[in-house]
């Protein structure tokens, strides 16, 4: 994360969180995602400029961006109960949830100061309220289809890619298809991120592993069609009749029968159709260079050199 932007994070802090001791944690949770290549400012700055934007509160815009992901990834650490190693996981719940309410707060009065008018309010909410409603489909193992995981999928990321544009060309006059142009870039882009996280996420054996909570992923999705006996193990866990120690008492069998069943190359083909799909939008997009190009290698240009 860019310095300038993380001080403006700090800003809003200090503008809102006056006791010490949260003040000094919030900080803290902010250093820590400091450390990371975080995209999402990035993003924002590009959409900005690629659209003819000049304004001189972009940087405030890009620490909104980065402040509202930080709380979403709060959250949902607090939901699934892993990165322990984080410091809001180290930190007292009640306490991390007070720091959620206070980044909240400053992020409605970052925007305020910024004197955003209500229909971008109204936007902006509409964009993080998908993302919520995505993220509980996701915590309740709503999707039982291919289709319900894609809808899902564009809801609880693509919206974190949404936002990140909407914070870019907020203060600018776009054209109506320019905006829908970039949503449909935006879900594109977050169902490759997430697809490529799933596969991942399939083949590790922690408390990440997307078996233990029993979701419902694009390979598991695949997993759980096949029609063979040797895979019967797999839909019994998922229907409750053993436990994830039975299913996985030999892990490297397993991780075997991972490899060889095809899920995995399943779901390479969806990505590259969603990197496609990504391309032909993008191809239509009127939008300045460098800003358009550099966007792209941001967002998803890395899985087109893969």
């Amino acid at each position: 994360m860019h310095q300038d932007i993380q001080e403006h994070m700090y800003r809003m802090v200090d503008d809102y969180v006056y006791v010490e001791d949260l003040n000094g944690l919030l900080k803290s949770f902010i250093a820590d995602k400091g450390q990371e290549q975080s995209s999402w400012a990035r993003i924002t700055f590009c959409t900005h400029y690629m659209l003819g934007g000049d304004s001189p509160h972009i940087e405030r815009f890009a620490a909104v961006t980065e402040l509202i992901n930080l709380t979403l990834d709060i959250i949902d650490d607090l939901q699934d109960q892993d990165q322990t190693d984080k410091p809001w996981m180290k930190a007292p719940q009640a306490t991390t949830l007070n720091t959620v309410l206070a980044m909240i707060m400053g992020v409605v009065g970052e925007l305020g100061q910024l004197q955003v008018n209500g229909k971008m309010l109204f936007e902006a909410t509409q964009i993080i309220a998908r993302s919520i409603n995505g993220q509980h489909k996701d915590i309740i193992n709503a999707s039982v289809s291919v289709d319900d995981y894609l809808i899902m999928t564009q809801e609880k990321s693509g919206s974190l890619f949404r936002l990140a544009c909407f914070m870019g060309y907020l203060s600018l006059e776009c054209p109506d298809e320019t905006i829908e142009q970039l949503h449909e870039l935006a879900d594109c882009i977050g169902l490759i991120h997430q697809i490529q996280n799933d596969m991942r996420d399939l083949v590790r054996y922690d408390v990440k592993n997307d078996l233990y909570f029993k979701k419902r992923t694009l390979p598991i999705l695949y997993l759980l069609s096949i029609e063979d006996e040797a895979f019967k193990p797999l839909k019994d866990y998922y229907a409750g009749k053993i436990t994830a120690d039975s299913l996985l008492h030999d892990k490297e069998a397993f991780n075997q029968m991972i490899h060889d069943s095809g899920c995995l190359e399943y779901s390479r083909v969806v990505q590259s159709i969603c990197l496609q799909k990504a391309e032909e939008i993008y191809a239509k997009l009127q939008a300045a260079s460098p800003w358009k190009e550099k966007f792209r290698e941001i967002t998803y240009g890395d899985f087109l050199h893969a």
